[in-house]
């Protein structure tokens, strides 16, 4: 069992890691209690128990990736399509990529991105105690460039959609520069 306070989906230590407020309501992950990374098939198995939301969220998130800068990030390298890497990389040993239930973790100093999906958790995550300094550029994204924090609206088409997304993968890009 890592050391790390961090509970979720995927790697740990990540690069490229996603907040939410709650985990799917599954029996298997009820104890959960750090990264656990997925097997292959099991974000079918989580669409299938836990409907459209989930299957939103996994689909935004390979979209995001798939819309970073490939020079900053790799994740097309994987795969042909945003679907092939849902499928065959997201969240699974060595993508890169977490989906955390638990508190950021910043570490000054790393590359990690913090993104926190929506602003109603970014506001409960403050209130616990997230040192974040956010900028907030609109009604829907805020940044802390020196942490590497961002807040974007939740992963659900409607609220991050097409040309959201766009704006979001560039507000990462601008991380490095």
């Amino acid at each position: 069992m890592s050391s790390s306070a961090e509970v979720g989906f995927g790697q740990s230590g990540a690069v490229v890691r996603v907040y939410i407020a709650n985990m799917p309501p599954m029996a298997e992950y009820a104890g959960l209690r750090q990264v656990k990374p997925l097997q292959k098939g099991e974000i079918d198995l989580i669409n299938s128990a836990c409907g459209n939301g989930w299957r939103k969220v996994f689909n935004v998130y390979s979209k995001l990736l798939f819309a970073l800068d490939a020079k900053q990030f790799g994740f097309t390298r994987y795969a042909g399509s945003w679907q092939q890497y849902r499928d065959q990389y997201l969240l699974q040993a060595g993508s890169n990529t977490a989906l955390l239930f638990s508190m950021p973790e910043l570490k000054a100093g790393t590359k990690d991105i913090h993104i926190i999906a929506g602003r109603t958790h970014a506001r409960a995550l403050l209130d616990n105690g997230l040192t974040a300094q956010l900028n907030w550029l609109n009604q829907e994204f805020a940044l802390d460039k020196y942490q590497r924090v961002l807040v974007c609206p939740y992963f659900d088409y409607r609220q991050l959609n097409n040309e959201k997304l766009t704006f979001l993968a560039q507000l990462i890009k601008t991380l490095d520069e």
